[in-house]
């Protein structure tokens, strides 16, 4: 279905920008790919096809692909004498055949809904040699990319999509314009999905969704999210994480799930955003301070070992000292593990886009520092809980700096390190779990010892 001879034998190289979802979605570019013939190589200097998935989210992410993808205008050439240059994810979508005056070098773009339209469009651009750039950023009758395909990243763990798009609207975010509308999956596609992967061998498994507490709603008239939890856990998965998860619709059906299915990891990434009402009102993310914060507590007796991530705007158009304050307040209640935290990025189409502010660069940066340094102590501190007790670690690689240590995660999502035994290979532990005995508890990782043997 997907044969191009003009692929055949190709080289393709794929740099993924921003979330989850891009993540994923390359894997199933390169599903397509490999269908076609065409061989992964590690540098953009040997790719016949060089990939970029994009992320639009914040603006350093246009700023990026902007200057990676118009240096291949002077990137040496591969073997074969010519490449081919596709722009795909959220960027592609918004800016479509725009993206030729930005970055003269693009050869193909394609949307967030075109996925399967990449052989075809890589053929076309191999075909003819005109300057004209190949563009599909369609999103009628199109499938979900799980229909496609796949090339993962880890034979152990699979990103698996629920569902696509988002209703919410927050004022700063581009999502909605460039994912769509929410669309749910066939509860029984999913959980037949995970059923395979599981006999595959995959040991974690993350669900994705812009909000994955509102899957179903579409299908089914009322979200499913809790009951697609429930029977996700009985295929058999050892982990079982998902993200992302929007305050306003987690419910006590959904955190029953949590706490009753033994797969589901005690780790839940919890977008705050603010801790101020007022601000998050005119974010448009329709919940208060304080029902944020009644969640987190209703989690936390639930699961009393959780942790907790976020994601904090710093700058948001409007956003008054006192409004910083209670959100360095609410950091320090809900006691994060991490958090992701940026400064507001203007992101053209949204509402927030046209709010004033007159706030200065050096006030916004003087609080984004002083979050990050909160952020930091408190992750240590959610660290130190750790220390000197035994973890158990899903073993992903080797360390970067010394490939005698792996590295892993812990079912609360902690990176872990250990060294490896004597006389084993690293090829032994990856894709396994282990017990570590923690002696090290830093700001960002765990250090110990290997108990036992990997399993």
């Amino acid at each position: 279905m997907y044969e191009a001879e003009e692929l055949v034998g190709k080289t393709y190289h794929i740099k993924t920008f921003g979330c989850q979802m891009n993540l994923h979605d390359s894997e199933r570019v390169r599903g397509l790919l490999d269908v076609c013939g065409c061989n992964e190589v590690e540098s953009t200097d040997d790719a016949d096809i060089v990939i970029f998935m994009t992320c639009s989210v914040r603006e350093n992410a246009d700023q990026r692909l902007y200057g990676q993808a118009s240096a291949m205008v002077s990137a040496p050439m591969p073997p074969s004498g010519k490449r081919v240059v596709a722009i795909g994810g959220c960027i592609a979508q918004r800016d479509g055949e725009a993206l030729k005056k930005k970055v003269p070098a693009v050869d193909v773009v394609f949307g967030t809904s075109a996925l399967a339209s990449v052989p075809s469009l890589l053929s076309a651009a191999f075909l003819e040699d005109n300057d004209s750039v190949k563009v599909d950023t369609s999103e009628e009758h199109k499938g979900f990319s799980t229909d496609l395909p796949s090339h993962r990243d880890q034979a152990f763990h699979a990103w698996v999509p629920i569902m696509t798009g988002c209703n919410n609207f927050c004022t700063y975010c581009i999502v909605p314009y460039v994912r769509g509308r929410e669309r749910s999956r066939m509860f029984e596609a999913v959980v037949g999905e995970c059923e395979r992967l599981v006999a595959d061998g995959v040991r974690e498994i993350t669900l994705l969704g812009q909000n994955v507490n509102s899957y179903g709603r579409d299908l089914y008239g009322t979200p499913r999210f809790a009951e697609l939890l429930r029977a996700v856990g009985k295929t058999g998965i050892e982990r079982l994480r998902f993200t992302s998860s929007n305050p306003k619709d987690l419910t006590d059906e959904t955190i029953a799930a949590m706490k009753e299915t033994p797969a589901v990891m005690p780790h839940l990434h919890l977008a705050v955003q603010s801790g101020s009402t007022r601000i998050l009102k005119k974010m448009n993310r329709s919940y208060t301070r304080e029902e944020y914060l009644d969640l987190v507590h209703r989690l936390k007796a639930a699961m009393p070992d959780i942790a907790f991530s976020t994601d904090i705007i710093v700058g948001f158009p409007g956003e008054t000292e006192e409004d910083f304050e209670q959100t360095l307040s609410l950091v320090k209640e809900a006691a994060y593990s991490s958090a992701y935290t940026f400064i507001y990025s203007k992101r053209p189409g949204t509402p927030a886009a046209k709010f004033e502010d007159n706030t200065s660069h050096e006030v916004i940066q003087e609080r984004f520092n002083r979050l990050t340094d909160l952020v930091a102590k408190q992750a240590f501190e959610a660290n130190q809980k750790d220390l000197h007790t035994t973890v158990s670690v899903l073993v992903e690689s080797t360390s970067k700096r010394d490939n005698r240590v792996m590295v892993g995660h812990s079912e609360k999502n902690q990176t872990v390190h250990f060294v490896l035994p004597e006389g084993h290979v690293s090829d032994d532990y990856i894709g396994k779990i282990v017990d570590v005995y923690v002696e090290k508890a830093r700001t960002w990782y765990l250090k110990g010892t290997l108990q036992g043997e990997p399993r």
